[in-house]
């Protein structure tokens, strides 16, 4: 199927030529969902208050995906706001979905050092160590069976290469890392368990580091099992450099690469020029996934501007979604799938 794309973007370019009408389509006009033209998972990123209180937004979803990743709901910070007392209220609401629908999930995330419970970095090391353990053993056994992948550790490296001064490590040293991947793997081991960052599409100093970082633990024999690459980008800066090469680099290891966070900002208000840059970003990053073949997820960080976390984040961008805020397909989407 992945080789009938460029087929499929002849075609395309041939109407052009004849004047005929391809862009803009309406929602309902896509012929063959995202999720059927690779064999690759593909998956958005998910809120429970939307899949309950909007039927469209859940609608597109369960017609383009087949992979869901809970935004917030697995988060330390949403499930054990409060020590001892336990919200999985969200999280299981994400999971039923994805079964009803016959859809994969993405766990995120175990450990991270942000949306992190006040509680948790006050503990003193001892104390952090058993109750980090706890904490990947009770979510990880919730979901046993249930979670094809997860990420386990999440950000630890800075822009340098060098590691992130989070709790974690200042309590428990930089061994941690191993620990909390062979924790997982106690609670689960059917599921694949991934380091997830961002800014390490190209090759660079923190791309290096996690390449370094992944070929120690895989030699330790620590139960890591892919890379998952976050892919949030900008037009207003370069695509990254050597991304099919860093991808290829990383699969090397004997790991698997996902890109698991895609989106592409633009400056606020979009208009024709800025949104086939986007598109352009984003068929470069659908590409080198599929020209790698251990490369097996491309998810995005939520498919609807509606939703996105961009403009709340990054003020003056937004418009980083495949979907517009009405749910139909921008330039992105189709020139992923034309």
């Amino acid at each position: 199927m992945v080789y009938a794309i460029p087929v499929k973007r002849a075609l395309v370019a041939m109407m052009a030529l004849a004047g005929v009408a391809v862009w803009p389509a309406p929602a309902a006009s896509a012929s063959v969902p995202l999720k059927d033209i690779t064999h690759r998972y593909v998956g958005s990123a998910v809120a429970a208050s939307y899949l309950a209180s909007e039927p469209d937004y859940r609608a597109v979803l369960t017609r383009e995906f087949d992979n869901v990743t809970p935004e917030n709901e697995m988060k330390w910070g949403t499930i054990e706001a409060v020590r001892g007392q336990y919200d999985w209220s969200g999280a299981d609401a994400v999971v039923r979905y994805a079964q009803t629908h016959h859809k994969t999930v993405r766990g995120h995330t175990l450990v991270w050092h942000s949306q992190l419970p006040d509680w948790v970095a006050a503990l003193p090391a001892d104390e952090l160590r058993r109750v980090l353990h706890d904490h990947i053993t009770t979510e990880v056994k919730r979901y046993q069976g249930k979670i094809r992948a997860w990420d386990v550790v999440n950000e630890i490296f800075n822009e340098d290469g060098t590691r992130r001064d989070t709790v974690f490590r200042q309590k428990l040293g930089d061994g941690f890392v191993a620990d909390v991947f062979r924790w997982a793997h106690a609670a689960d081991p059917s599921a694949t368990l991934y380091l997830n960052d961002y800014n390490i599409e190209g090759k660079n100093p923190k791309s290096d580091a996690v390449y370094d970082l992944v070929k120690t633990l895989r030699r330790q024999g620590v139960p890591i099992g892919g890379v998952g690459v976050q892919a949030h980008l900008s037009i207003q800066y370069g695509f990254p450099d050597g991304y099919r090469a860093n991808l290829k680099r990383l699969t090397s290891l004997g790991v698997d690469v996902a890109v698991t966070e895609a989106d592409v900002r633009i400056p606020t208000p979009p208009d024709a020029a800025k949104l086939d840059t986007q598109a352009s970003y984003f068929d470069q990053l659908w590409d080198g996934c599929q020209a790698v073949r251990k490369c097996v997820e491309f998810t995005t960080w939520g498919f609807t501007d509606r939703h996105s976390w961009v403009p709340d984040v990054f003020p003056g961008e937004g418009a980083a979604c495949l979907f517009d805020a009405d749910l139909k397909p921008k330039p992105a989407y189709t020139r992923i799938n034309p």
